[in-house]
């Protein structure tokens, strides 16, 4: 219908409009496997639905309006630059319907329990079914009321954008993981070394070293799993990144001198996270540092471990001092934009975990300062 009403072709026209279809669904299935890196990306599944969005609204604008002519081949379609846009939409849209199905289908398989999982998948499909007869139903009313199929393209664009927002407001993890992805892609050339050492399951304490307002963030996008960290409640004053952080249930702490009752919360918190089976985070200098310079550690972390003893993953971030986010202006941050300019080399190491008995704040500064040197 699109290709002979709206677009003027006959069937050879609806055959490569079909064929550019499938190629970008596999390009973008493709591209899923080069940008996760032996990890499930989340990440991408925003990029897909805003990428979705995009496409199909601009296919409307593309589609609409082409002036009536008489039926044309495949041949004589592509001669017209009008039709290269339409089919370029179309090849985007498929390719971020593919970087955001295939992450979702991963994610079910890794999160699905192995006893679980066939009835899951199947599960899946039939919802997957009944969805698409909903949205053929769908599309039908409104051809029947009147809408062009451009229209329906259209609507369809901005049905996503609303229903991918909801979403995304409401599992922030996919949210959090996309700015991650883009920090670690788009802004630093992240290079993680290590990364066999972050569990994949079980509680853990991660240990970090804290040189800027972003740490947290390049940690998340190197680990396989969230991470819930331990932070300064001045941070969540902190415009953009503070909102971050509270999507990403981090975990505010106040000095126990100021305020006691968020002081013992906070541990309290922590607990129960590690109780969950889940990954705490925590940057034991207790501030950024302000020379660059690994601070002393505090024993936080051994009041955590006395309550659960976990394993305890050291971590090492490197080459972040100097950035943006980093406190090198005269102690403060965010001052100078791009004063490294773009996609400066950052790392981060991670060491082998450590069991519960042989954490001290000495030992956990001293793993970290050789990941730093090493």
């Amino acid at each position: 219908m699109f290709a002979k009403d709206v677009l003027h072709g006959d069937e050879h026209v609806a055959s490569l409009l079909l064929v550019v279809f499938s190629i970008g669904i596999g390009v973008g299935s493709l591209l899923c496997e080069v940008l996760s890196k032996r990890h499930v990306e989340i990440g991408l599944v925003p990029a897909g639905a805003i990428g979705m969005t995009v496409f199909a609204v601009d296919l409307y604008f593309a589609a609409r309006g082409l002036p009536p002519v008489a039926q044309q081949t495949a041949a004589q379609f592509i001669t017209q630059p009008a039709h290269w846009r339409v089919m370029a939409d179309l090849a985007l849209l498929a390719l971020s319907a593919g970087l955001y199905s295939v992450p979702m289908y991963a994610l079910i398989q890794l999160r699905s329990q192995p006893t679980h999982r066939a009835r899951i998948i199947a599960a899946n499909n039939i919802l997957n079914a009944l969805f698409m007869i909903v949205s053929s139903v769908a599309a039908g009313a409104l051809l029947g009321a009147g809408f062009t199929v451009p229209e329906v393209f259209l609507a369809t664009g901005l049905l996503n954008a609303v229903v991918g927002l909801y979403i995304f407001l409401l599992v922030p993890e996919y949210l959090l993981r996309f700015v991650a992805f883009l920090l670690s892609r788009c802004i630093y050339r992240f290079r993680v070394q290590g990364d066999e050492h972050l569990p994949t399951t079980g509680a853990a304490i991660v240990v970090c070293n804290h040189v800027s307002y972003v740490d947290a963030i390049l940690l998340m996008a190197a680990s396989p799993r969230p991470i819930r960290f331990v932070m300064d409640h001045r941070i969540f004053r902190v415009p953009v990144l503070g909102t971050l952080f509270k999507l990403a249930k981090a975990i505010p702490i106040a000095p126990q001198a100021d305020d006691p009752a968020a002081y013992a919360a906070a541990f309290a918190a922590a607990d129960q996270v590690l109780a969950d089976g889940d990954l705490l985070g925590i940057f034991p200098e207790g501030a950024i540092t302000r020379d660059g310079q690994l601070q002393p550690f505090k024993a936080g972390v051994m009041k955590i471990l006395q309550r659960r003893p976990v394993p305890v993953v050291p971590v090492a971030l490197r080459d972040l001092w100097g950035s943006y986010f980093s406190r090198i202006e005269r102690g403060t941050a965010m001052v100078r934009p791009f004063r490294r300019g773009l996609f400066n080399r950052v790392g981060l190491v991670a060491g082998a975990p450590m069991a519960p008995q042989t954490v001290s704040p000495e030992a956990l500064q001293g793993r970290v300062a050789a990941l730093l040197a090493g």
